[in-house]
């Protein structure tokens, strides 16, 4: 988290050929969305062998920046990488590492996760990529603990994001790490996108789901209702009836959808309304508990502990206006 009024500093390092879009999701975000707003990051993108390069849409790119910007960032991001997987040089490779030893935050977006892995910082973590390539992952890395199913795997120092649209997930939380839920929560209005995505909600529908019309009973009208009352109690047996199901089949339903238990959403959805209680009002902790729904201020401490890495009292004192 970020207390100080300095930019924090991201270098993005892009190359011949990268995708328009994974180029321009991370700018976006840390940079473009801020129109009418106080900056928070200063980007700088950076390319190995070229300052100017081609898209793989079809149009260049001109950077002022090789790889020596990597030196001064607070945070190195991988954005992509090619899909025939060339391997990374030396010079990219060891000043990753310079960088993750000195606890610096390491971001791998897509097959950006795949320089992340060359460079041996994933060896005995948990990480994702695009689902598409998995496979090769697992052969090429055994040492790392691939799975394929989240849109992001979080450590304190490294992130590792699926394909495409999930890299906008994965940027948008670490708006909401390093600045507060109330900024990320606004970039996403403005980018008409979902304020949170939590990072265990799987990358993609392996099997076709029947779209029905909304009716009193249906798990998206009844969800609402339940993120609209999260300081109530809400049990999967009582969810699952008020949507008509067994528990069984409304489970199976459910993670089919969000890609996650009922009660990890839940869980999700209340950390995510302690953080905006926290930072936008002078409630005590117990209370903050109470209305996120934890039912005792000690259960609360220990998931947000475990959640984010501090306690609500920290998260309150970075985030004060």
């Amino acid at each position: 988290m970020n207390k100080s009024s300095e930019l924090i500093k991201i270098t993005m390092v892009a190359f011949e050929g990268i995708s328009a879009f994974h180029l321009s999701v991370p700018c976006l975000v840390f940079q473009d969305i801020f129109f009418g707003q106080q900056v928070r990051f200063d980007l700088r993108i950076c390319c190995e062998n070229s300052l100017q390069f081609e898209t793989s849409s079809g149009f260049g790119v001109v950077v002022d920046s090789d790889l020596s910007a990597i030196q001064e960032a607070d945070i190195i991001i991988i954005p992509s990488w090619p899909n025939d997987l060339p391997e990374p040089s030396e010079r990219l490779i060891e000043a990753l590492i310079e960088h993750h030893n000195k606890r610096k935050l390491l971001v791998g977006l897509c097959l950006g996760s795949y320089v992340l892995a060359c460079a041996g910082v994933l060896d005995g973590k948990r990480a994702t990529s695009h689902w598409a390539f998995s496979e090769q992952f697992q052969q090429q890395f055994p040492k790392v603990d691939f799975d394929p199913n989240p849109l992001f795997v979080e450590h304190e120092t490294i992130i590792t994001s699926a394909g495409v649209a999930a890299s906008l997930d994965c940027c948008l939380h670490i708006v909401r790490r390093l600045c507060g839920s109330e900024l990320a929560n606004d970039l996403a209005r403005k980018m008409v996108t979902a304020p949170s995505r939590t990072g265990g909600q799987q990358q993609y529908i392996p099997a076709p789901v029947n779209i029905k019309p909304l009716t009193e009973t249906s798990i998206s009208l009844v969800i609402e209702l339940v993120e609209q009352s999260l300081n109530q109690s809400h049990s999967l047996d009582e969810v699952a009836e008020r949507c008509a199901m067994s528990k069984r089949t409304f489970t199976r339903q459910f993670k089919s959808t969000y890609g996650c238990t009922f009660g990890e959403w839940l869980q999700n959805r209340r950390l995510v309304l302690s953080q905006r209680l926290l930072e936008t009002t002078k409630l005590s902790i117990p209370q903050v508990a109470e209305q996120a729904g934890f039912g005792s201020d000690s259960v609360f401490r220990k998931h947000f502990k475990s959640a984010f890495h501090v306690s609500p009292v920290q998260w309150r004192t970075t985030f004060k206006q």
